[in-house]
């Protein structure tokens, strides 16, 4: 028994030195950006909302106080969404059109008025009981049934590689950016549109969260074009998921715009120590 136990003690130290090995070979082959070692920037003060899976960190601010955001990609997990929403007192314009986000979406607002009878689970699917819906109201909550994109047309919306996940992609990232694998067709619209079709102006969203499989490359390049420029952006690069050549490039291109616009990385979240997932923080 004791020499089971060090051997299990030992396992963190051995996944440690292969993450290291791991890291090391793909920035000497190009598929490891810099932004990804960025870490935490200290001079903010930073909070978290959220599941332990989905949450997201960022700038506490007190204009978020009764703000309007643009969370784009609920999937199963809106417990960032109604997290903030709670908190601040605020409007979550929610965008996706996965037919079973909707659904979720749909019994998360059956529950609006209860309480939270359950803990998250750190899968990325939530059970409606596990959110704190006691003092979030229906108008708190507004969710847009199109896909986020840069432009307004009908979208091939490609299933996820693994059948059981819920997120679908606009660029099938990965499916190595095929245009034959299975999909289904949605309507999407830029920024731009959305905001305007539902009264809100792009200078009054304090925040833009984009969590959207691989399409915050074009969403992010469109906003720049429409003159939206959130105070803060919060953005998960999919493509750091299935590391290419052409998804780092794609990745490179959007933080370089972001750069040029005067946003600054602040707060990097490896998500669970694999470095599948980046997750950045920018503030103007």
């Amino acid at each position: 028994m004791k020499w089971l136990v060090r051997k299990i003690k030992g396992i963190p130290v051995v996944y440690r030195t292969y993450v290291t090995l791991k890291h090391s070979y793909q920035r000497a082959t190009g598929l490891r950006h810099p932004i990804q070692d960025t870490g935490i920037v200290s001079g903010y003060k930073l909070t978290r909302l959220g599941s332990p899976n989905c949450g997201w960190t960022f700038v506490d601010d007190p204009s978020l106080k009764n703000s309007i955001i643009l969370s784009a990609g609920l999937g199963e997990d809106g417990s960032f969404d109604v997290e903030f929403a709670s908190k601040y007192g605020a409007t979550v314009h929610i965008v996706d059109p996965t037919p079973r986000a909707i659904s979720h979406f749909r019994s998360i607002i059956e529950r609006l008025g209860q309480p939270k009878e359950a803990a998250y689970s750190d899968t990325g699917t939530q059970q409606p009981e596990c959110y704190e819906l006691g003092d979030v109201t229906v108008e708190q909550l507004q969710l847009h049934k199109v896909a986020i994109w840069s432009e307004r047309k009908k979208v091939k919306f490609f299933l996820p590689k693994n059948t059981d996940h819920v997120s679908h992609s606009i660029v099938n990232f990965q499916n190595e950016y095929a245009s034959n694998t299975p999909f289904i067709e949605v309507d999407a619209m830029p920024v731009r549109d959305i905001l305007e079709e539902n009264g809100v102006a792009l200078k009054d969203v304090a925040m833009l969260k984009l969590d959207i499989e691989g399409a915050e490359i074009e969403v992010i390049e469109s906003i720049f074009v429409a003159g939206f420029l959130p105070r803060q952006v919060l953005v998960e690069f999919d493509e750091f998921n299935v590391p290419t050549k052409r998804g780092v490039a794609r990745i490179n291109r959007a933080h370089a715009l972001l750069v040029e616009k005067g946003y600054g990385i602040i707060y990097t979240d490896l998500q669970k120590s694999t470095v599948k997932h980046s997750k950045g923080l920018i503030d103007a």
